[in-house]
């Protein structure tokens, strides 16, 4: 008779590693947000994977930075409680001879916790040939002693397979802790959130999304006999807070435009993701130097 098993596993890496887009390509369905730009996730947020009898429980962290305000003091943290709570770490690098500074930070932490890990070079897809990896290969296992170094792409897919076999075989007898059916511990009001966020820091100016938070003040469903159409719909409302008057405009946009175009490809994210239609409304108001303090950013829903 088979027995449940369960495995805690963070994923971490410097900025821009590719870290939320291996988590969704794990657990098969978007739980965070994905740009190019570094430092997108600023929480540990949660994705699960149940195959049979083994539950994964990722946790992606935000990259390793040098903390400047109270928020990167807060994302550091997020990264350091995640290490020190799970069974087993992935770290995510990226294509290149040398391990970052954050690579040899993180494989302190692991040394000084003597953490089981993997490390798997991202981005392959980008590397024209492959051999070129061995030297990277070389410098992770002369920095730690993993148990497997694979070449992986979570855009395409390419060893996510062989990853994810590697990580079932890690779990451990215990009893699973989320539903069989449940893909994150995020609630859907922090999701929608950060699809907003996402669609900020893909259409601002580098200035501006990373002075930007989210909060969903309302999330309320309209029964389908109060709908014209006859379909249910979810009313939402969100503010956008940013620190300066001036990044409000830009958000804003001439004649509204900016915040128009961002609403809509987040309503449009929300609608997938909740499989029902979404009445977005989003404002914009002026926080100063939330980033900066705690009170601002426990209000926030930074805790």
């Amino acid at each position: 008779m088979s027995s449940s098993r369960t495995a805690f596993i963070a994923l971490v890496g410097k900025p821009n590693a590719g870290k939320s887009s291996l988590l969704n390509r794990l657990v098969g369905e978007k739980v965070a947000i994905v740009t190019q730009k570094p430092q997108t996730t600023r929480t540990r947020i949660t994705g699960i994977l149940t195959k049979g009898e083994v539950q994964l429980v990722f946790i992606d962290t935000p990259g390793l930075l040098k903390a400047k305000d109270a928020l990167g003091r807060y994302m550091v943290k997020q990264v350091r409680d995640s290490v020190a709570d799970v069974d087993l770490a992935v770290l995510v690098a990226e294509p290149g001879p040398e391990l970052s500074k954050a690579d040899l930070e993180l494989v302190e932490n692991f040394r000084r916790l003597r953490l089981p890990a993997v490390a798997v070079i991202n981005k392959v897809d980008t590397v024209e040939k492959k051999e070129s990896l061995l030297p990277k290969m070389a410098a992770l296992g002369e920095a730690y002693d993993f148990s497997h170094i694979l070449p992986i792409s979570a855009l395409t897919g390419e060893g996510v397979e062989e990853l994810l076999s590697i990580l079932l075989e890690s779990a451990q007898e215990g009893v699973h802790f989320f539903p069989d059916d449940a893909l994150t511990d995020q609630p859907e009001r922090v999701l929608c959130a950060e699809m907003i966020r996402e669609k900020l820091l893909l259409h601002m100016r580098d200035e501006v999304p990373h002075g930007v938070a989210v909060v969903v003040e309302e999330m309320k469903d309209r029964p389908a006999e109060d709908c014209r159409g006859g379909e249910p719909i979810t009313d939402i409302s969100a503010m956008i807070y940013c620190e300066r008057d001036g990044h409000k405009g830009m958000i804003i946009g001439k004649g509204g435009q900016m915040l128009k175009a961002i609403a809509s490809e987040a309503r449009q994210d929300m609608e997938s993701f909740l499989g029902v239609r979404v009445n977005l409304q989003c404002r914009v108001k002026t926080k100063e130097a939330w980033k900066s303090s705690e009170v601002q950013l426990r209000n926030l829903g930074f805790r």
